[in-house]
């Protein structure tokens, strides 16, 4: 089973509010994404990497990669103006003997490969996986500064990143939403378009997404304890 992860790594990164994206901060001496691939990269489960990077930046990238010796195939592809066009580009690039395709933010470095694998062993069974938590907050429907009304909490769930799919239903998806103008705000609301289930497997609260300046401390001591080998995660 030939498995693709996608990494989308083009943002412009601006709600951590710093000229720097967020991806290409430092953490421990090495950029984010450094981080994140290199979980890819350890992983047996993975035998193709797309890093999905801004042109002007490929330079930095490559730079960035250079001593790291991975030894899963790491290949850049061009982002696009959006998310949903960066992945859709990368699937775009594709070998059609790809069978399952791993979505995951290029700023969640601690995925663990257990995860990476019950996210395949799920979209190879079903087609389509995500992860999620479920919301310890109650959540409001609001428009502008009034409350609509209050959703139930046990049916609200806060997706993560790997989200898995089998390829030829995942490309259909980013398909039939450039046909039809659609803009989804991750990969599985495309395949929910097509009527499609999607399972959801219980995430973890470490896999946390790098995104405003608050996050960086509590990045810097999970890199810590990974270090450790604490709470079942193994040395970086």
């Amino acid at each position: 089973m030939s498995v693709l992860a996608i990494i989308p790594a083009a943002g412009g990164g601006t709600r951590m509010g710093r000229e720097t994206p967020k991806q290409f901060l430092l953490l421990e001496g090495a950029p984010i994404f450094v981080h994140t691939l290199r979980k890819f990269d350890a992983t047996r489960r993975i035998h193709e990497i797309f890093l999905a990077v801004r042109q002007e930046e490929a330079r930095r990238v490559r730079a960035a990669m250079k001593s790291e010796g991975f030894r899963t195939p790491v290949r850049l592809t061009p982002g696009g103006g959006t998310r949903q066009d960066t992945v859709f580009r990368a699937i775009a690039q594709a070998s059609p003997s790809t069978e399952i395709v791993v979505v995951h933010d290029a700023v969640r470095p601690f995925i663990q490969d257990d995860m990476i694998h019950r996210i395949v062993e799920a979209a190879r069974k079903d087609g389509a996986a995500i992860f999620a938590i479920p919301s310890v907050d109650t959540v409001k429907q609001i428009e502008h500064d009034a409350i609509l009304g209050t959703l139930p909490r046990e049916r609200i769930a806060l997706a993560q990143t790997p989200q898995a799919f089998h390829y030829n239903l995942l490309r259909e998806a980013f398909e039939r939403a450039a046909a039809d103008g659609f803009q989804g705000t991750d990969e599985s609301s495309l395949v929910e378009r097509l009527g499609h289930k999607v399972t959801v497997l219980m995430g973890s609260e470490r896999n946390i997404k790098i995104t405003r300046p608050s996050d960086l401390p509590l990045a810097q001591l999970f890199i810590t304890l990974e270090r450790q080998g604490r709470d079942g995660a193994s040395p970086s």
